[in-house]
């Protein structure tokens, strides 16, 4: 059975997941390339998502998300100690994505040069680390909202061309705001790595939303937290800078499911207007 749910509404994303038969999971979200979703109705159970096997909490909720290519048929199976079995092959709807140009970036943040590749790699592995927390907080249900107030410039998915050469897609969204503009926690969470000089992104968060979720902020120019530290919705932690690989202010703002990269904009509603 293939089972494809509309988009819904961020509060019946996080405040409640859609009926289901008796018995059986409840899910709710966006069910397509770089959506996340939410589930409840599966305490107990051996739940898995194509054989991974995903967290669920006392209550039975659990979430999961698909990636920015993900496959057109994901399965999702549940199994309870008393025997009984659940299974759906959820419908993946397919994206199209932007063609994103950046031109003026500096040769060597686009090519890095041999000499710093090795410090590359180091901070990539501290930075899949902090992603790879498998917490049991639900801090993901407690409310979004958008980390810094701004003009959207980049948005998920899209093809970069950098300086001309064809590079990974962006897998975040780009807010430019002046430098010093408050950033602030788009969740609860706890903070998982603060770094303030990357070499790609600079001033560097990594929250930890709970069950695999996290977000990144990135090319901050101040952080205000320590690794360890919880924050709310709606804290300051730092502010907007150009740190990194930057051309300009801004907050790149990135979602994860583990290594499955999200789209954040489906977390929260419209940018407010800039005052």
């Amino acid at each position: 059975m293939v089972w494809r749910m509309a988009h819904l509404a961020l509060a019946m994303l996080f405040a409640g997941a859609a009926p289901a038969a008796a018995g059986e999971p409840a899910l709710s979200g966006r069910f397509e390339q770089g959506g996340l979703v939410l589930g409840s109705g599966a305490a107990g159970a051996d739940l898995r998502l194509d054989g991974r096997r995903l967290r669920v909490d006392d209550r039975g909720y659990f979430i999961f998300g698909f990636t920015r290519d993900a496959k057109p048929v994901a399965r999702l199976t549940a199994a309870w100690p008393d025997g009984r079995r659940w299974r759906r092959d959820l419908e993946i709807a397919p994206r199209q994505y932007k063609i994103q140009r950046i031109d003026g970036l500096p040769p060597k943040m686009v090519t890095p040069p041999q000499a710093v590749i090795d410090r590359i790699r180091r901070e990539n592995k501290a930075i899949k680390k902090a992603r790879m927390h498998d917490s049991p907080a639900a801090f993901f249900r407690g409310g979004w909202q958008w980390p810094a107030i701004g003009v959207i410039t980049g948005v998920y998915g899209s093809q970069r061309i950098l300086n001309g050469q064809p590079r990974r897609p962006h897998f975040g969204i780009d807010i430019a705001a002046p430098k010093g503009t408050p950033v602030r926690a788009p969740a609860d969470a706890i903070v998982r790595l603060a770094e303030q000089n990357l070499y790609f992104t600079g001033g560097t968060l990594i929250l930890d939303h709970g069950h695999g979720l996290s977000s990144a902020l990135l090319h901050m120019a101040r952080l205000d937290v320590a690794v360890g530290q919880k924050v709310t919705r709606g804290q300051v932690i730092g502010t907007v800078g150009s740190t990194g690989r930057s051309t300009g202010p801004h907050l790149d703002w990135r979602i994860n499911w583990f290594a499955e990269r999200l789209d954040p904009a489906q977390l929260v509603g419209p940018m407010p207007p800039v005052k």
